[in-house]
């Protein structure tokens, strides 16, 4: 190595002095996480037009309602971050955002973030010639019922410009708090005893 860098130019030609090195460099970047996805969630201030209230503060008052509630950590920056994936991914913001979220949250939060965009259709498809029950389709899924409370009451009615939203200040200790606490190391591979992942 050179000091400041590797130096293949291959993947499989790196040893493990090499490795070991870009590890540091990995470990650091992870670690500031969480400022990128706050950085990230301030990019919703000029998302979709034509709402009462941006997406951003969308974001908060659906965090603010799970909060209020009594939710879990978990579950409150999930509901904070679930559109975070509508600057970059708005055809799947939901999928965008369970990814995001995966190694950081249960399976259970992952996947009502995963499918919360599926189930909040049954507010508004019907309108623009869709089903609005396409959501049954995961009828028997053990997280059915939980997916559409947090539409019902942390999403669909989240749009509210009179409604006491709590500030971002109040979020960012709980969004460090679970993102310092991956559930596994590696983002592409679960530990070996966890569950496969429901659909």
């Amino acid at each position: 190595m050179s000091g400041k860098t590797v130096d293949f130019v291959h993947m499989e030609d790196g040893t493990k002095e090499e490795y070991e090195f870009l590890e540091d460099f990995e470990t650091k970047f992870m670690a500031a996480t969480a400022d990128r996805i706050l950085a990230q969630l301030n990019l919703l201030k000029d998302g979709i037009s034509g709402y009462k209230i941006t997406r951003y503060d969308h974001s908060l008052q659906s965090g603010t309602l799970a909060y209020r509630d009594g939710a879990d950590e978990e579950m409150v920056v999930a509901a904070l971050l679930h559109d975070i994936g509508d600057i970059i991914a708005p055809a799947n913001h939901s999928e965008a955002a369970a990814a995001v979220l995966k190694p950081f949250v249960s399976e259970k939060v992952h996947w009502i973030i995963k499918h919360h965009g599926l189930f909040q259709m049954y507010y508004y498809a019907h309108h623009l010639g869709g089903d609005r029950h396409a959501r049954d389709r995961l009828k028997d899924h053990p997280w059915y019922e939980d997916c559409a409370y947090f539409c019902h009451h942390y999403d669909q009615n989240a749009f509210d410009p009179d409604y006491d939203t709590l500030p971002i200040e109040f979020f960012e200790p709980m969004v460090r708090r679970v993102f310092a606490q991956s559930k596994f190391h590696n983002m592409d591979h679960a530990p070996a005893n966890a569950p496969a992942a429901a659909e």
